[in-house]
């Protein structure tokens, strides 16, 4: 499998470009990824189109479509004379949040079903990245998955 990431000193998240997959959504994801786990805060700098794009090797296009998406989700904001910055989160309302999880948690239970995974798999592997992303998860003895399958094994990133 043939990949490249981009990290550089000029863009302050690491991008791990997928063949066949959007560049936008990669490049929109690994931003978002940034700023959950608190790798990018709420006013710092953002990379212009042209910086993004030269960057990443990118069409400038393609850059100013990840700051548009960003923008439009809430994760980027204009300061003016700075440029674009990191928004502060804004906490959704629990019908949002339902709403934007229900199909992405639909597509991840089709897709876990089909490998025959188990939910205490599932809820192994979200505890598990939920943990990558802002400290460990710490479950209660109630809580914790007791999975008939083998453990799975989760790539972290190299």
């Amino acid at each position: 499998l043939c990949t490249i990431c981009y990290s550089t000193d000029v863009i302050p998240f690491p991008v791990d470009f997928q063949p066949g997959a959007s560049l936008c959504k990669q490049v929109v994801y690994a931003a978002k990824k940034a700023v959950v786990s608190g790798q990018m805060r709420p006013g710092d700098s953002f990379p212009s189109v042209r910086t993004l794009s030269k960057a990443l090797k990118i069409n400038p296009n393609t850059a100013h479509k990840v700051i548009t998406l960003l923008t439009t989700e809430g994760l980027l904001e204009v300061k003016p004379g700075i440029g674009m910055v990191v928004a502060a989160l804004v906490v959704s309302s629990p019908a949002q949040r339902g709403h934007v999880l229900k199909k992405d948690l639909e597509q991840l239970v089709v897709e876990a079903k089909k490998v025959g995974l188990e939910l205490d798999d599932v809820t192994a592997a979200i505890a598990y990245h939920w943990a990558q992303l802002s400290g460990p998860v710490v479950l209660t003895t109630a809580e914790r998955p007791r999975s008939r399958l083998p453990r799975p094994k989760f790539q972290t990133p190299g």
